[in-house]
């Protein structure tokens, strides 16, 4: 099919569909078949600058509207979701690649930040204090901050926007949306249920693009906060540069999220776990783990043949296929940036346990097979760069603190785990990782969405989480007032004047 004849995703600015004005277009793939099955609209500085005026325009009276009428819309817009999130899941699967189940899995992960969006009102509570000084009274409220953009990556294009938006709207913002050009339809069913729920025109808006829409959202002087999910070089450049137009900005980059093995461990559940961890979604998430540490020789062997057993039986396969457990990457550069980390750690010195290279789909679908690579040390690039794919790098520690001073020392601090029967291992791992979410015996400690999702170190440019409390402080702002009011007249007094 020529590129003129394939459908066109466009933005959503004022309420509606928006084609734009910019006249450039990206490919939209199937990762599946690797055949592009649609284009998307790229925005230019005209069109960001039409979403942020309408957003400004519709800020007063959505800001200003009851916390009753912003709770009724996201509980419609809940509803909503809810009956079509098989919808959803299907558009998510058909341009990223991931399978069905996984596809489901993120929409109901984003459900659940809707419904936290739900019972907003407890924590836009202010605090307040009578009799400060003789007659004054002080309060304190949480109001919203005005226009704010969020920019998420490829890799959940409905859950990680969710994060987001549900929380800056039922605080009173107005909310622009650039999603990744990679996989952009879901950011448009988003919106076409946000309007149907009965959110006004305006409030939230979906620009898409490229870097040229992002840079024009950074310098934009109506925008007053910015959310990102992406990459650390990318995260740091969005700091920086909001930051620098006066801005406030969250930005969550990178990860290398380490699970520390001990030899108390039940090998056989540790290896289930770190499997689907590592090669769950095809190993593009933040959470994945991408390095395993393991304790003492027999736990290092005893784990390595566990996991390339299930390594090598996992389906890989379309993710709308049923049986497929792992789906494609989701483009062709993915695909071969994953096969020379592969290529790389073996002239490294490092052990192929399990190839992925050697995988065969029938095809042109973007399809890597799981990698385990054994003897890995921390100077190989496969253990430097987040490789982002389905690659899990196997190390080894003398002892409990050798292998948490080895993970302590990666500069990424997003998540760590650890595996072990021990409660008091377990509690000072807890206590010493240097991480900003941790798991006991749970490979993928993402949080739910009335705690907040964030990691430390060069995985966050920013002070506040995403979503929970964290989230709710980001969008809003404080206001202490304090008041004095004459004291009420106590009625006229006849009585001959003196000067007491």
């Amino acid at each position: 099919m020529a590129a003129s004849e394939l459908p066109v995703v466009g933005h959503w600015i004022g309420g509606k569909p928006d084609s734009g004005t910019a006249g450039r277009f990206g490919d939209v793939f199937d990762p599946a078949t690797g055949a592009v099955q649609r284009q998307v609209a790229l925005a230019n500085e005209a069109d960001v600058d039409r979403a942020v005026l309408a957003a400004r325009a519709a800020f007063p009276a959505w800001g200003g509207a009851s916390l009753a009428k912003r709770h009724a819309v996201m509980f419609a817009f809940r509803e909503l979701l809810f009956a079509r999130a098989d919808e959803l899941a299907a558009i998510v699967t058909s341009e990223h690649g991931k399978t069905l189940d996984d596809a489901r899995g993120e929409v109901q992960r984003g459900l659940e930040v809707v419904e936290f969006a739900c019972g907003i009102a407890h924590l836009m509570k202010g605090e307040a204090s009578e009799q400060i000084s003789t007659r004054v009274d002080s309060a304190s409220y949480r109001q919203p901050l005005g226009v704010v953009a969020g920019i998420t990556p490829f890799n959940f294009p409905a859950m990680v926007p969710m994060w987001m938006f549900p929380i800056a709207l039922a605080c009173g913002n107005s909310f622009i949306l650039k999603p990744s050009d990679r996989d952009p339809s879901a950011s448009l069913l988003l919106a076409e249920l946000l309007a149907e729920a009965g959110l006004p025109e305006g409030v939230f808006s979906v620009v898409q693009g490229d870097k040229d829409a992002v840079n024009a959202l950074l310098v934009h002087p109506e925008i007053d906060a910015i959310s990102f999910v992406g990459s650390t070089p990318i995260a740091r450049h969005i700091y920086e540069t909001g930051t620098a137009h006066g801005k406030r900005v969250q930005a969550l980059g990178g990860a290398k999220n380490h699970a520390l093995v001990l030899p108390d461990a039940n090998i056989e559940v540790a290896a289930d776990a770190i499997a689907s961890a590592a090669f769950g979604s095809a190993g593009q998430r933040c959470m994945a783990i991408s390095a395993a540490v393991s304790v003492g020789e027999e736990t290092a062997a005893a784990l390595s043949a566990a996991i390339a057993e299930r390594a090598r039986a996992l389906k890989v396969g379309p993710g709308s296929a049923d049986g497929t457990e792992m789906g494609p990457v989701i483009t062709s550069q993915a695909r071969d940036r994953v096969a020379s980390y592969v290529e790389a750690a073996a002239g490294e010195g490092a052990e192929v346990v399990v190839d992925g290279r050697e995988l065969s789909v029938d095809g042109e679908g973007f399809f890597i097979g799981p990698s385990v690579i054994d003897s890995v040390t921390t100077e190989m690039s496969v253990y430097r760069d987040e490789v982002f794919g389905p690659l899990l790098v196997m190390l080894k520690a003398d002892s409990f603190d050798a292998g948490l001073d080895l993970i302590n020392a990666n500069p990424y601090g997003n998540g760590a785990a650890i595996f072990t029967a021990d409660g008091g291992a377990a509690r000072e791992f807890r206590s010493r990782v240097q991480a900003g979410m941790v798991g006991v015996n749970v490979p993928i400690p993402v949080p739910m969405a009335y705690f907040s999702f964030g990691g430390w170190k060069d995985s966050l440019f920013g002070d506040l989480h995403v979503h929970g409390r964290e989230g709710v402080l980001f969008y809003t702002r404080g206001k202490v007032v304090t008041e004095r009011w004459p004291q009420r007249a106590q009625g006229v007094d006849y009585g001959f004047p003196t000067q007491s």
